[in-house]
């Protein structure tokens, strides 16, 4: 019959002792008894060894789990050590245990006697038989006399009666698993006739066992989320950092602006006041309407600035046309004044004037657009996920690599069934993962290419004859179709304009907000994004090749590994 616990475990108090001297200056420092428990065996240290990873162990409890693995891992972090350490024992803690037993035994009630008839002695077992706890000198009758020597005997208790059956007076030796109560010898010819009983050893066995891995279970969630922490926390400061260079940045390009502005203004003014006196009247009216513009363009400086400070990324993208074209201004062209200042003095510093600004403010958002870009692409470059092909979904003329990570358009007809997964028609094949949730992305390579579509797709689309893709129909794409003419296949179709031609495409799918978004991976540029969706099932990578054109489109569609920037 297993022994009870201490009453310290049992009733799950916390108990401290004093540090001895040998283990701190402060003797009044405070050691809880949690931190002198093997996570293992959970008690108290024996020969406590420590581990690389800093974590403690009884030596025989961890030397018996490495036994049993074929790796070397700490129970607790499951860090894996290349060579098994060689263990010591950590005298000092090994102290620090020893010492709490000894102050635990001191502090724990003592069990007298109970066949003493004069001054009762300390108990040295506890009979369950005679449910009586004897001393040294009654034991020893005790066990001399053949009847008793069959009785069950524990350390000495005080609550014996808690290890008595109440209704048949015997000791509670078996453990019934239907009932989940411990039971007697007589009890499992009554009450728990025919039930699963295991003897008590057993059953404390098992949940020492539950108990241990319960222990480990929360202790590994203790840490994944003090590392969440640390990563909120260190993705907290990064942004801090980002945002202050941001703001330090945009501060002096449109400083700049504004010096470049009123510097072309002074001058214009100048070259007027220098050749004609007379026509102050004429040329205050000029200013004043420059002096206007001047203001509106202020202001969408003003609004410039404020888009550098949002991070509304998507917002930034939407209204990057309109933002980026000039406001509407007054043509000099053909103003006459009466001043010896040529009309083309004028027309020039004017033209100069405007391309300054034209080019200052094209720059300086486009350059804002990249950095901000670049910035959700590092972000969104942490959800990548391995991506391979379905060859069960390949239509017959795909041709996929045996590893699944390539697809092309072959000259022939392979001999495939006709599933209900298979495309027939299009040229298509979806990837082998399926998403439902959460966000992942994925990088192809479409380099060398005349024509491809790439996107995600629902796992209900028709794969049979002619397909649109279309959100409505179930695709989320964006294609080439002869070398420069790229389109995002919404509905209706949304031709797109890229700078550069696009050699590696960025898919990054947010399943919750309904996003699916498209980045020119080498130029660090949004493609397109798909906002608003609702999606209801699993999705499905989806590619084409699209036809080979007589080699002109030959090159592969490639699923490229994710290299985080």
């Amino acid at each position: 019959m297993a022994e009870p616990s201490s009453p310290q475990l049992r009733k799950g108090r916390r108990k401290s002792i004093d540090t001895p001297d040998y283990c701190s200056h402060d003797s009044s420092s405070l050691l809880s008894e949690d931190q002198l428990l093997c996570s293992i065996c959970l008690d108290v240290f024996t020969d406590p060894v420590t581990t690389p990873c800093g974590h403690n162990f009884c030596k025989s409890c961890l030397t018996q789990c490495w036994d049993k693995s074929q790796h070397c891992l700490c129970p607790l972090c499951k860090e894996k050590f290349t060579k098994r350490p060689e263990l010591k024992i950590n005298t000092t803690l090994r102290d620090v245990a020893d010492h709490f037993k000894k102050k635990s035994a001191v502090d724990k009630p003592e069990v007298l006697c109970d066949a003493c008839s004069g001054e009762k002695l300390k108990a040295l077992k506890s009979c369950l038989d005679c449910c009586a706890s004897l001393c040294k000198t009654h034991l020893e009758f005790h066990n001399n006399m053949p009847k008793h020597k069959k009785h069950k005997l524990i350390n000495p208790v005080e609550n014996l009666e808690d290890y008595i059956c109440q209704k048949h007076e015997r000791a509670l030796e078996l453990f019934c698993r239907d009932d989940q109560t411990c039971v007697c010898q007589f009890c499992i010819d009554g009450d728990h006739k025919n039930h699963n009983t295991v003897p008590i050893e057993e059953e404390s066995r098992e949940r020492k066992t539950q108990l241990v891995k319960t222990h480990t279970d929360v202790h590994q969630m203790i840490q994944d989320r003090l590392m969440m922490i640390k990563e909120i926390k260190h993705s907290l400061e990064q942004n801090k950092r980002s945002t202050e260079k941001e703001k330090a940045d945009s501060v002096e390009v449109f400083t700049a602006l504004i010096r470049s502005i009123e510097r072309s203004q002074a001058e214009l003014l100048e070259v007027m006041e220098e050749k004609q006196k007379a026509a102050e009247m004429q040329a205050e009216g000029l200013i004043k309407e420059l002096e206007q513009e001047i203001s509106v363009l202020k202001r969408r400086n003003t609004e410039l600035e404020q888009l550098s400070h949002t991070e509304e990324h998507l917002h930034l993208l939407q209204i990057y046309s309109s933002i980026c074209s000039l406001p509407h201004t007054k043509n000099w062209t053909g103003i006459s004044i009466n001043t010896d200042v040529s009309e083309d003095t004028v027309r020039t510093a004017l033209s100069q004037l405007q391309q300054t600004l034209n080019e200052k403010l094209n720059k300086t958002l486009d350059d804002k657009l990249k950095e901000t870009v670049s910035t959700e692409l590092k972000r969104i470059q942490q959800y990548a996920v391995d991506v391979t092909l379905d060859h069960d979904t390949a239509h017959p003329y795909l041709i996929l690599s045996a590893d699944g990570k390539q697809v092309t358009h072959g000259d022939m007809r392979q001999n495939l069934p006709d599933t209900p997964q298979r495309f027939n028609y299009c040229v298509s094949v979806l990837g082998k993962q399926s998403f439902s949730s959460g966000r992942f992305y994925y990088e192809l390579q479409v380099r060398g290419k005349t024509d491809w579509d790439v996107g995600v797709a629902t796992q209900s689309i028709n794969r049979k004859g002619h397909i649109t893709l279309t959100p409505q129909n179930g695709f989320w794409t964006v294609w080439l179709r002869n070398e420069n003419q790229y389109q995002a296949c919404a509905g209706p179709p949304v031709p797109l304009t890229l700078r550069e031609k696009v050699e590696v495409v960025g898919v990054f799918v947010d399943y919750e907000e309904g996003l699916v978004s498209f980045y020119d991976v080498k130029s660090r540029s949004h493609i397109y994004s798909f906002t608003g969706q609702s999606f209801t099932e699993k999705l499905y990578p989806y590619f084409s090749p699209y036809l080979n054109k007589e080699g002109k489109n030959s090159a592969p569609l490639i699923i490229s590994p994710v290299f985080k920037t």
